[in-house]
């Protein structure tokens, strides 16, 4: 066996997508967790952590602990709502051998990576975590961190898990804007500054667009599966042309939004950073507006999603361009209390 060979399985875990079942078996029980909640998507929740804890050092108070707590809340709240999805989809039956989720990687539990009982054990864990943790920053910060547990419960169950679900009536991709924009953005400059404003709010917005446009690409991939179980996402219900349009749309609002907060003053002119990444939104743009392949290019991976992951990519580089933004804004601040105006100058 050689070096890459070794590393293999290590690094399994943080692949976004998978097709070898051989490769899982390989897995130790740390990592063979942290592929079942597809821990490769957790980016985006942490660079929804971090967008807080840089809007927090720049607009209000900085608490290194609060932050760690916020971004370790925000990765159990991710992996919950990972395994709740694919819990119920298996029981309702939605994940099959024919669906896109059991062809773009392995399914935890249809695929028997891990049995139902153990997944429901691990999400019981994690919600206890999670509770513990809120327990501890609402006895810091005081009960409106309560208000904004609630809300995100709320959401999290309402997703997947309730009779009706948001994503069966088309609300999924608008609750993914709310959930990674304003509220994880919001509630996680409240938990580490210890106050509200509605600059994060703000802030969170053209964030929280880039991780809606990846649920629409997704749904978009899978339009016609969803469509044959009666799930009536927001493509299934806009239809296929429409909802390409909206998705363009909202990857355009994306760089509007910013740049109107830094005109209108809201925002760090060190934002407009995030322009840079306009040569990738031109890209996707032109995937979103050309037919899918009805096959997949040879060497691809993460069949049969195509308009999810060029839309992942996208905002995987507009999140750390914002963020990069948002460094240097904060740098700056450092640097001029360090060494005052008068002083530089």
């Amino acid at each position: 066996m050689n070096a890459s060979e070794k590393k293999a399985p290590m690094l399994a875990p943080f692949k976004s997508f998978h097709s070898s079942k051989n490769d899982i078996s390989k897995l130790g029980f740390g990592s063979k967790w942290l592929f079942a909640a597809r821990s490769a998507i957790f980016i985006i929740s942490i660079q929804a952590a971090i967008i807080a804890g840089l809007t927090s050092y720049i607009y209000g108070n900085f608490n290194v602990l609060y932050f760690v707590l916020v971004v370790l809340g925000f990765i159990i709240a991710h992996a919950t709502s990972n395994l709740l999805n694919d819990y119920f989809g298996y029981v309702r039956g939605h994940d099959t051998t024919a669906s896109p989720r059991l062809r773009y990687t392995i399914h935890p539990i249809a695929d028997k990576v891990v049995s139902s009982r153990k997944l429901l054990a691990v999400i019981t864990l994690l919600i206890f975590v999670g509770l513990l943790i809120a327990a501890y920053l609402t006895s810091i910060r005081g009960y409106f961190t309560l208000v904004f547990l609630a809300i995100g419960a709320i959401f999290l169950l309402s997703y997947d898990a309730f009779p009706i679900t948001l994503k069966s009536i088309g609300l999924g991709e608008i609750s993914a804007f709310i959930v990674w924009g304003p509220l994880m953005i919001g509630s996680g400059y409240f938990i580490i500054s210890g106050s509200l404003s509605i600059i994060p709010f703000i802030i969170s917005i053209p964030y929280g667009f880039g991780v809606m446009s990846i649920l629409v690409g997704k749904h978009l991939d899978q339009i016609k599966f969803d469509r044959n179980i009666r799930q009536h996402t927001l493509p299934v219900m806009l239809g296929k042309k429409l909802s390409s349009i909206f998705n363009i749309s909202i990857i355009i609002i994306m760089y509007l939004s910013t740049l109107l907060f830094v005109v209108l003053g809201v925002a760090t002119p060190f934002l407009l950073i995030v322009l840079l990444n306009i040569p990738s939104a031109f890209s996707t743009i032109k995937i979103m507006m050309k037919e899918k392949p009805r096959k997949a290019p040879k060497g691809y991976v993460g069949w049969p999603l195509w308009y999810h992951r060029t839309s992942l990519n996208h905002n995987r580089a507009f999140g750390f361009l914002y963020i990069v933004g948002l460094t240097l804004a904060a740098a700056s601040i450092y640097f001029i209390n360090v060494f005052p105006l008068h002083i530089v100058v």
